[in-house]
């Protein structure tokens, strides 16, 4: 079985997380030339575009935000050597989260939506004070 270092682990979450930022704009770029890109104005095309698109364009942003937070969790696990199965699920969980966020986002689910919201907070919050126990000792 193949089995990565839980530093990897951290490592890898913050790629699929960042790369899950892009997901949702997938989306509105299919809506955006579907409707016919003008490309001199690209921004201005929001209130034209269908509800579905304009909910994925509030994934995408919402995306950003919670990368950050998560990000900053990851590193310090990384960088503090936090080396726990708790740590490898809050990381995992977060990128899985995200994921299932922008999709029920998109299709307009707000209580799935809500839920990906918290499990994704819990699992950077989890990574925080699993690295600051490991700094403390």
């Amino acid at each position: 079985m193949f089995h990565l270092p839980v530093s990897v682990i951290f490592l890898y979450s913050i790629v699929a997380a960042a790369a899950l930022i892009y997901a949702p704009f997938l989306v509105v770029g299919y809506a955006r030339f579907s409707l016919g890109y003008d490309i001199s104005a690209p921004r201005t095309m929001f209130d034209k575009l269908p509800p579905y698109a304009q909910r994925a364009t509030w994934a995408h942003q919402n995306s950003f935000e919670a990368f950050m937070v998560f990000a900053a969790a990851a590193m310090m696990a990384y960088v503090t050597g936090v080396n726990s199965p708790w740590a490898v699920v809050a990381a995992m969980a977060f990128v899985v989260a995200r994921l299932f966020y922008s999709i029920f986002y998109i299709l307009n689910i707000p209580i799935l939506r809500s839920l990906m919201f918290a499990i994704g907070g819990l699992g950077s919050a989890t990574l925080y004070i699993l690295s600051l126990i490991q700094a403390s000792s």
